[in-house]
């Protein structure tokens, strides 16, 4: 199989073609069009590009690094990184507890109002009440904070809607998304998740946190907020894109760590989840930043709670069971069929999910019906609520101690009405009560219905315009089928005593996000951190989780890999596609290639920044005849460098001016937001000036022969983080180049 070859690109830039001015034999514009790219040009509201982790080692560069050799720098650089590391758990763990202390008050005040709005208009004895007035306060109070929260996102920030963890994954891989760790994404992210989850959507705060982490991260890391347009002059070392990689992993390790309470779960979920590269360092950073986030949130929880011990390791704190975990190995098969039954259940909901979420994009545009949709979407939630309240008759002994907001409604005294009290309470409470409430709490009709409604209402509301995550509806209904069972069971079989509800409900739990989300390894972790279960019940949680991962696979991918499919971003799998076994480099890569000589004219490259709209340009010399794209390859050169060089008039006739100013901070001062052509003016004068690129290029690129395999070389560009890799021939002189797009087949 050959695939038809295109023209040099961005990984995301639609590139045109034509030839420069002064050179009539050296094409700077052309096109052509290749299947890989083409499932890349469908959405073309969204331009992505790469991020360059590839280090531009540089003349400039190697100065800095003999310097740091002399003076120690090295050493309080190292010091430095660690510190940053510590600050990202501390700030991530401070705004979870900020968005868990206001959705605890909100939340509290909002169901003690309506459990005695219930109250006071239950009709007793045939006197007056109006059930009608605690459903309209009920409606009242979740559309106003939804539509708040969904008018924000899709006004303010769009790129905050969802939990986020789809586009930190894209940042990691290398995909530069469009505005996704700046302040106000984290500002709006943050506001979103408390009225999304006060609002009684069916969704979660746990998964936005780790975006959260990723934009602590990326803010401190730097130094400098282009946002408020401020730079703090610390932390220069930093700002490029490999060591910003470093730091927003971290941050994710953070999220999750503050999340759930499991510092290794963190650290093993950016592992398996979100990171593409991955280095020995890494694994003790993140791991730092993980612990020091959850135990930064542990101290100011139990402060907050005014208790003496720490006992809130987590946002989703689901509580400790009261009795070890035990299971017999008869039981080993179950926890397969649970897994199976996971599996399916996970991936008819991924593919139910993503059939709605493209009649969304396509019935839904405009922003007020995106507002619109997230209000009708909270009123059908308690519509359905209500119903189930007010039809099913299910009346338990009261119990004070475990019933948070017990509403009596049509029970008698001393009980009250479980239905409600699966609903007035926040999901995470929900789970909790599933994991270890006692045999009897619940009824199976009851349980029945709220698994089949929480499922389809997670279902239409995971893809609203609005800050949620998938991880506690998943989590709850997992519970909730998983009890079922172990409840239906137990009503055939009453002497079955290894049926434990609790038990059942947590594997369950797990199958279904295994299910769902096809993570294994990391959230076993999690879900053992998180309920103190003991790790002789690894086992039965990763048989369940395995199982539900193998056969969801079978029939699509995992939630988060769905979301960015349809979002089209050019994220690299960790394998090439089949299709591009037996291929070669000369099969895929770009050209003609838009070269630039080592010392060549200002206006030459002013034009062709002007006209093209390429990230690297490969440097020759050993130029014929003005054929620069024959020329013989000496170093790789970036748009972002030369229009620094442009801007700051960097030529060789008046070197002697800026020369000994000069050093890798005069490109890093202008990191992550380099200007664009534009703010470049007319040269003018300047025409004829020269530019010497030996100080400025990269003159150790990654190159690879024309002939190598495909899967050889993908392997080296996704292994090495790079942008562009050039293509050359057995004499040096350029035959293309790679970019990410030329992996992306469609």
């Amino acid at each position: 199989m050959k695939a038809p070859t295109t023209s040099q690109s961005s990984s995301s830039n639609n590139d045109t073609g034509d030839h420069s001015n002064d050179l009539d034999s050296d094409p700077i514009f052309h096109l052509r069009s290749r299947t890989a790219a083409a499932g890349t040009l469908q959405r073309p509201q969204i331009q992505y590009e790469s991020l360059d982790y590839d280090v531009c080692e540089n003349k400039l560069f190697h100065a800095e690094q003999r310097k740091r050799l002399r003076d120690r720098f090295s050493l309080r650089i190292h010091v430095i990184r660690w510190i940053i590391f510590i600050l990202i758990g501390i700030i991530t763990a401070l705004n979870a507890c900020f968005v868990n202390i206001v959705i605890d008050l909100l939340s509290e005040q909002k169901y003690k109002f309506l459990k005695a709005s219930v109250e006071q208009n239950v009709p007793v004895n045939g006197g007056d009440g109006d059930l009608a007035l605690p459903y309209l306060w009920w409606l009242l109070l979740s559309v106003v904070p939804v539509a708040v929260g969904a008018t924000m996102v899709t006004y303010i920030e769009p790129i905050t809607a969802g939990s986020g963890i789809p586009q930190v994954k894209c940042y990691l891989n290398g995909v530069k998304v469009p505005r996704i760790v700046r302040i106000k994404t984290m500002a709006v992210k943050t506001i979103g998740v408390i009225t999304t989850v006060v609002g009684g959507l069916a969704g979660g705060k746990e998964g936005p946190m780790i975006h959260a982490g990723a934009v602590v991260a990326a803010g401190i890391s730097q130094g400098k907020s282009t946002t408020f347009v401020k730079d703090f002059r610390i932390f220069k070392a930093f700002r490029d894109d490999h060591e910003k990689r470093d730091f927003v992993l971290g941050g994710g390790a953070a999220g999750v760590a503050a999340a759930f309470g499991a510092p290794i779960g963190g650290m093993l979920f950016s592992l398996e989840e979100a990171a593409s590269f991955w280095n020995q360092n890494l694994i003790w950073r993140t791991l730092i930043a993980s612990i020091i986030s959850s135990f930064t949130l542990n101290i100011v929880l139990s402060a907050y709670k005014g208790l003496e011990n720490f006992t809130f390791t987590g946002l989703f704190n689901l509580g400790k069971f009261k009795e070890p975990l035990t299971f017999a190995y008869f039981e080993l098969p179950i926890f397969m069929l649970f897994g199976v039954a996971g599996g399916l259940l996970g991936a008819t909901w991924n593919a139910l999910n993503t059939l709605i979420n493209k009649v969304r994009r396509r019935f839904v545009p405009w922003k007020l019906g995106k507002v619109a949709e997230a209000v009708v979407i909270s009123i059908i939630g308690v519509t359905l609520a209500t119903i189930m309240i007010y039809f099913i008759d299910d009346c338990r002994p009261l119990d004070k101690e475990r019933i948070s907001y017990p509403v009596q409604l049509f029970c008698e005294d001393n009980e009250y009405n479980a239905v409600a009290a699966l609903w007035f309470q926040t999901p995470e409470a929900t789970v909790r009560a599933l994991f270890h409430d006692e045999e009897g709490a619940h009824n199976i009709r009851t349980v029945g219905y709220f698994t089949l409604v929480y499922y389809f209402l997670a279902c239409a509301t995971f893809g609203l315009n609005v800050s949620l995550g998938v991880f506690i509806p998943t989590a709850l209904v997992g519970a909730a089928w998983g009890r079922l069972v172990a409840m239906q069971f137990l009503d055939w079989f009453p002497d079955a005593h290894f049926l434990n509800p609790g038990k059942y409900a947590l594997i369950g739990a797990a199958a279904h996000l295994g299910g769902v989300l096809r993570m294994t390894i990391s959230l076993s972790v999690i879900l053992m951190e998180t309920t103190g279960a003991e790790t002789s019940f690894f086992f039965p949680l990763i048989i369940a989780l395995i199982s539900a991962k193998w056969v969801g696979d079978y029939f699509n991918e995992g939630i988060y890999d769905m979301v960015i499919e349809e979002s089209h971003a050019p994220i690299l799998p960790w394998e090439p596609v089949p299709q591009y076994k037996g291929l070669t480099a000369l099969e895929i890569l770009s050209k003609p290639v838009v070269c630039i000589k080592l010392r060549d004219s200002a206006h030459y490259i002013y034009e062709v920044l002007l006209r093209c709209d390429h990230n690297g340009f490969p440097v020759v010399d050993d130029v014929k005849d003005n054929r620069r794209c024959e020329g013989r390859v000496c170093g790789i050169i970036l748009r972002s460098q030369l229009i620094v060089i442009l801007l700051k008039s960097l030529y060789v006739e008046n070197k002697r001016f800026w020369l000994p100013e000069t050093s890798i901070q005069t490109f890093r001062e202008v990191y992550p937001r380099y200007p664009s052509i534009k703010s470049v003016r007319p040269l003018d004068r300047k025409e004829n000036y020269t530019v010497d690129l030996s100080m400025f290029m990269n003159p150790s690129p990654v190159r690879v022969n024309n002939h190598d395999s495909v899967p050889k070389i993908f392997n080296i560009f996704r292994a090495l983080g790079l942008r562009h890799m050039l293509v050359i021939s057995n004499e040096n002189r350029i035959a293309g180049i790679i970019t990410r797009r030329d992996f992306i087949y469609k």
